[in-house]
């Protein structure tokens, strides 16, 4: 399985992951995976805004706001969403979340285990499938870098690559681990409040403390995306604190401040992984929106030309239209004044003082034939910035999708 970010790393102390193959959907894949820590973790964890969220969704609210200081681990399974599914979808996510204690997992001593699946909605998990899943991935756990990796593989739909990242710091001599993964490539346009991202960091951090610099982290990184316009009915992303290192992240210290930066990053490293797997891109794109008023106003501006259609597939096809971006920007709903906009296109200046600039259709088309494009827009309305990725629109998102069932 390729995976985008090769660069080697540690897994935080303290957590056991796995995968196996349950045949929830197809066969001889990985499907279910298991992430358990040996000592209780402290949780944070934002969910989708869609009406119509997932089971395991209303059962991980319920498990965080009852038990997020005592959270053992995630499972997870792919091909099935559980979504749309009544009351048998809501209590055999009850049951998945027993079943890691039930099946005889050794450092299982609670039932408090986040849940979550993806997939087809409107179909019931397969139970049976499920829980032999559970029973071998609790033989198979192990504190390695491969065991994590077979889990980031386990909860993919139709990502071609693994997404995975990872980082480290020091807090006062100590260093605390961060590693994350994430699946999603198309109905990818968070709104956290098919995306899955999860993230286990080996500090100690209150409930409080995680929950703030997860929200930042998530507000700079995985809400700055999309591939498709379409929110999920599953969309989860969590983090589980165990305090393995002993490394303290205090509020309002220096080491909070650190310990955000880091998970930023990390959350920054798989939006753009996830950006550049969508469901038929071939190219990332990179929206800069500087000069605006505030941050919520920047990423507005960023998220209203990443949604473009007109905007992904002139980017498709090599075709330098800055009017539809030009255009995206005016309907975001956020005041400018467009006379003190300036856009460019990599190093090519595109449009400035309320008009067109001429450029070389020859250096647009050698920017737009890169793997990845960077759009700058500044509104010149204030000093705050944001950046939002997305990929272009091909033929192969319509083929995959047509065909999503089948």
């Amino acid at each position: 399985m390729k995976n985008i970010n090769s660069k080697p790393f540690d897994t935080p102390l303290g957590f056991f992951w796995a995968a196996a193959e349950a045949g929830i959907k197809l066969a001889n894949r990985l499907d279910l995976g298991l992430l358990n820590s040996e000592t209780p973790c402290n949780a944070a964890a934002v969910f989708t805004q869609n009406l119509f969220c997932a089971a395991p969704v209303t059962f991980c609210r319920e498990m965080l706001s009852a038990h997020g200081n005592n959270i053992r681990g995630v499972v997870v399974n792919s091909g099935c969403a559980n979504a749309a599914t009544g009351p048998d979808g809501l209590e055999n996510a009850r049951l998945m979340a027993r079943m890691p204690q039930s099946t005889g997992c050794a450092m299982a001593d609670s039932e408090n285990f986040f849940v979550c699946s993806t997939g087809t909605i409107g179909v019931q998990l397969p139970m049976d499938r499920i829980r032999a899943g559970i029973a071998e991935a609790s033989k198979k756990l192990a504190q390695t870098t491969e065991g994590f990796l077979d889990f980031a593989t386990a909860i993919m739909t139709t990502d071609t690559v693994r997404k995975t990242a990872a980082a480290s710091l020091e807090v006062e001599g100590t260093t605390v681990r961060l590693v994350a993964c994430a699946k999603g490539s198309g109905m990818i346009h968070p709104d956290m409040a098919t995306l899955l991202a999860y993230v286990a960091t080996d500090a100690k951090a209150a409930p409080e403390v995680l929950d703030r610099a997860f929200r930042y982290a998530v507000d700079r990184s995985l809400n700055c995306m999309t591939v498709d316009g379409d929110t999920s009915t599953n969309d989860t992303a969590i983090i589980l604190a165990n305090g393995a290192s002993g490394a303290e992240i205090a509020a309002g210290s220096e080491a909070e401040r650190d310990f955000t930066a880091a998970l930023t990053s990390v959350l920054q490293d798989l939006a753009r992984q996830l950006a550049r797997d969508g469901e038929g891109a071939t190219k990332l794109v990179e929206i800069l929106v500087t000069g605006a008023p505030d941050f919520l106003s920047a990423r507005k501006v960023g998220r209203s030309i990443a949604g473009s259609n007109l905007v992904k597939t002139a980017i498709y096809g090599r075709d330098a239209n800055w009017g539809r971006i030009v255009c995206s920007a005016g309907y975001a709903g956020v005041p400018f004044d467009v006379d003190r906009v300036r856009l460019t296109m990599g190093e090519i200046l595109l449009f400035e003082a309320g008009g067109p600039v001429p450029f070389s259709e020859e250096d647009a088309l050698k920017v737009l034939s890169e793997e990845k494009i960077v759009i700058h827009i500044d509104l010149g309305a204030g000093n705050e910035e944001a950046t939002v990725w997305t990929c272009d629109l091909t033929e192969k998102y319509i083929e995959i999708n047509g065909s999503y069932r089948t």
